[in-house]
């Protein structure tokens, strides 16, 4: 079931890197701006859903864990920034694919160090052919810019897929102890917070049409709020690694996605590359 979760979790968030780029389309958006707007509006729908479905108690957090959930905090404020900024110089499906691509790498060093997380031969082998579909579908997608232009994108996916880690890894120390919406809640109201004066400063962008707002809308509640409840429930039974491989099927869907509305091209050596990666989730839901 967690498993399950997280990978409903992976597939809604598929849907981001082309909202985000239709979003630029319609509006003159910046990432830092986006990346506001995003958490201000699913903060307060979950603090609201969070009192709700928790109670009294929801707000209410061991001191020890006040740390952790601040790290979440900057995690997300810097994950936003880095993958929309990412977005409009490499192309929808390269910017997810490089930044959900290096977190499964990331992760595994990180949750050998702090978490004591052993990988089994299974999980290897599923991460390594995860990771060779990932790079078959980069290869597939071609690109288009200059040489710094790229480079800039690239690195800035890599630095969302730094960040992606970062919450993996601070979801997974506290999942067990929590509701799913309460280190979520708070971390995505830190984040807010982090970035409001950095958004405002930089002049924040509110003249966006109807649709613009209504994908505004969408990206605050359902690929923020909902995905990240499954994500991080599912992360109460799943171990960091295997979750953020699973996470590797958000390039998929990404990349699905911005070949069919957006015109990006899937050449034949992504679709092999697309065949690897599910066949290596496949091989998690079997063995893990």
């Amino acid at each position: 079931m967690g498993m399950a979760q997280i990978t409903a979790a992976a597939l809604i968030w598929g849907t981001i890197g082309v909202a985000v780029s239709l979003l630029y389309r319609l509006a003159p958006a910046d990432p830092l701006g986006v990346g506001f707007l995003r958490l201000l509006i699913s903060a307060p729908a979950l603090l609201i859903l969070g009192q709700v479905v928790v109670g009294p108690g929801f707000l209410r957090v061991r001191r020890a864990d006040l740390g952790v959930i601040a790290l979440m905090g900057v995690a997300f404020a810097s994950y936003q920034v880095c993958y929309f900024a990412a977005i409009p110089r490499l192309g929808v499906a390269a910017a997810v694919m490089i930044n959900i691509c290096s977190a499964p790498v990331i992760t595994a060093l990180l949750s050998r160090v702090f978490l004591g997380e052993r990988l089994g031969r299974a999980a290897l082998l599923a991460m390594g052919g995860a990771m060779v579909g990932t790079g078959l579908l980069i290869g597939g997608v071609p690109q288009a810019g200059d040489t710094a232009t790229l480079l800039s994108g690239a690195a800035l996916a890599l630095g969302a897929g730094l960040s992606y880690s970062v919450v993996t890894m601070t979801g997974r120390a506290v999942a067990a102890r929590y509701h799913p919406l309460q280190p979520i809640a708070l971390a995505f109201s830190l984040g807010a917070l982090l970035l409001a004066p950095l958004a405002l400063s930089n002049g924040l962008y509110l003249a966006y049409p109807p649709a613009g707002w209504g994908i505004l809308l969408y990206l605050g509640l359902v690929p923020t709020t909902a995905a990240y409840i499954l994500y991080l429930r599912g992360l109460s039974t799943t171990s960091a690694t295997v979750s953020t491989t699973l996470a590797l099927l958000e390039p998929l869907g990404s990349t699905i996605l911005a070949v069919l509305f957006l015109g990006e091209h899937l050449a034949p050596l992504g679709i092999v590359g697309a065949a690897i990666l599910l066949a290596s989730m496949g091989l998690l839901y079997t063995k893990a």
